[in-house]
């Protein structure tokens, strides 16, 4: 019974903080999905990533915040429908709801046969950002957990390695906490600029933050 009223205590604390949100309000005002469009938008304003006429891969994308973003950016006027200015490939895991001029792939991107499709997609054009808000499922086993968030991340710094181009940019999402630190040293192995961000969006009790790398070393 303990156990049932913690949980929904913390539900409703959830709840509160949710429906209290400035940036839950925001997005829906402005037509987005999920709060998380604010911190790509910050990421973004802050590196200047992302232009018209760019190769851009989205992914983790669900439920599609980002890519909502994302093309606006590549949209004239930053319309949220209509024509778009360049190419935005989004993946995820889930299943996401139509975004016109967004080419859309499910399956799980540790998959051969998906990572073969969403190359397939990309056809062999240089891709100029490649963003990843892909998260795992956390057990609240520090080691698991570490395990699974450096297993995606590398699998996403080891798809840029092969389809950004020379001064294309990386951002992936990470966690503070043993994986961290190996994570920052991938970077840095391979993008001459690294920047870790946390966005003002992202709440504070949160420990994701994101690693931003751009322009390939060698």
């Amino acid at each position: 019974m303990k156990v049932r009223t913690q949980s929904k205590k913390v539900n409703k604390a959830w709840l509160n903080d949710h429906v209290n949100d400035p940036y839950v309000k925001l997005a829906t005002k402005e037509g987005y999905r999920a709060r998380a469009a604010y911190k790509l938008k910050e990421i973004d304003e802050v590196f200047g990533l992302v232009r018209p006429g760019q190769v851009v891969v989205d992914l983790g994308s669900t439920p599609g915040a980002w890519s909502q973003y994302l093309r606006r950016r590549m949209a004239p006027a930053g319309a949220a429908q209509g024509a778009l200015d360049g190419t935005l490939i989004a993946l995820d895991i889930l299943e996401m709801e139509p975004i016109e001029g967004v080419t859309f792939l499910q399956g799980d991107f540790r998959e051969p046969e998906v990572l073969a499709r969403l190359e397939e997609a990309v056809g062999g054009r240089p891709v100029d950002v490649v963003v990843s808000d892909m998260a795992p499922n956390l057990s609240g086993i520090d080691s698991a957990d570490a395990a699974r968030i450096e297993n995606l991340v590398e699998l996403a710094v080891d798809f840029a390695l092969h389809h950004l181009r020379p001064e294309g940019a990386l951002v992936t999402k990470v966690f503070h906490g043993a994986a961290y630190d190996p994570l920052l040293r991938l970077f840095k192995a391979h993008f001459r600029v690294v920047k870790p961000h946390k966005p003002k969006s992202s709440r504070d009790r949160s420990s994701e933050t994101f690693l931003v790398g751009i322009g390939l070393k060698g």
